[in-house]
């Protein structure tokens, strides 16, 4: 079994800091406003269907942002700051609930509720810092220069500070406020997979594994609950047979997707155990055993068709296929 991490994450995002600064970032500054997404109701029938393909071009995919504060440690505490009750802002609720993101409500005092999020999130911040003294990073989601202070506390504190935001909405000087720095649009996995059809290997794999693998874009990182015995693929009816190939799907998008996290560390081979911690922390459901396979190496065997495996060195390292 892989060792647990001894680092540990907390993640702060300023909510409309990021999906205000990423709308405006492809559609144009201030353009948020000017479409008053904030209470646009894509439902209605007089609601304009321009905005609503802009706001789904917009989307910000929290997902990506977890992952990658979980290739730093194992995250313990992480959330998410803004008015629930907005229309737009709860439309992410779902996909905030589902990766156990806690959403403060912010309540509006002011039309504009000005520096709400800001004052909120320093404060949980520091106060999270003193009560938790296994915290060993703090990850702040958001582009504005009102962090930098708590940037600086929190390396006065000894916390590795990350910061996340969007490419033209961030302060330089927040950025150099903080031990490392990434823009979302950088983020691993945001974008399509260039090769629609990724075939699981039958070479050194698990008898049972047969399917035939379709990447999709990137929507959700976690592994679906088995359903499906892998083993009664080739029996069941087709219909039956479909959630054991999704499980197959899912299983190989997150072992790409651990693997472009960990390319950060420089290093150009993976030891097995780092891969599978990360998956681990990425989606903690994931287990080799429903996917068919009694070790995680044989999992990683059948997957030859996206990864290379270095056979020169005993402990199993393995990365991703350049072409």
């Amino acid at each position: 079994m892989a060792k647990p991490s001894r680092d540990r994450v907390a993640v702060y995002i300023d909510f409309d800091n990021i999906v205000i600064s990423r709308y405006n970032q492809l559609h144009g500054d201030g353009q948020f406003t000017k479409d008053r997404v904030r209470h646009f109701i894509p439902n209605r029938s007089n609601s304009d269907p321009a905005i609503a393909a802009r706001i789904r071009e917009a989307t910000v995919d929290v997902a990506a942002v977890l992952d990658y504060a979980s290739s730093f440690g194992t995250i313990v505490v992480s959330r998410a700051y803004a008015d629930w009750s907005v229309p737009f802002n709860a439309s992410y609720q779902k996909q905030l609930i589902g990766r156990a993101v806690d959403l403060t409500q912010l309540f509006p005092t002011v039309s504009s509720l000005k520096n709400g999020a800001d004052i909120r999130l320093a404060v949980d911040v520091i106060e999270d810092s003193f009560r938790l003294k296994g915290l060993t990073h703090v990850v702040i989601v958001a582009g504005d220069s009102d962090y930098i202070p708590l940037a600086q506390r929190c390396k006065r504190l000894d916390r590795y500070v990350v910061g996340i935001g969007v490419s033209g909405a961030t302060s330089t000087s927040l950025a150099a406020a903080c031990d490392e720095y990434a823009d979302y649009d950088a983020l691993p996995g945001l974008a399509p997979e260039t090769d629609t059809n990724i075939p699981v290997s039958t070479t050194d794999a698990s008898p049972a594994e047969t399917s035939t693998v379709v990447t999709p874009r990137r929507t959700d990182v976690r592994t679906p609950p088995p359903q499906e015995s892998v083993a009664d693929l080739d029996t069941a009816p087709a219909a039956s047979a479909e959630p054991a190939r999704n499980l197959q799907k899912a299983a190989t998008v997150l072992l790409r997707r651990a693997l472009a996290l960990l390319a950060k560390n420089d290093l150009e081979w993976q030891h097995a155990s780092a891969v599978k911690v990360q998956m681990k922390r990425m989606d903690p459901s994931f287990q080799e055993r429903p996917l068919g396979y009694t070790q995680f190496s044989d999992f990683l065997k059948s997957r030859q068709t996206i990864i290379e495996i270095d056979k020169r060195s005993p402990p199993l390292r393995l990365r991703l296929k350049t072409s």
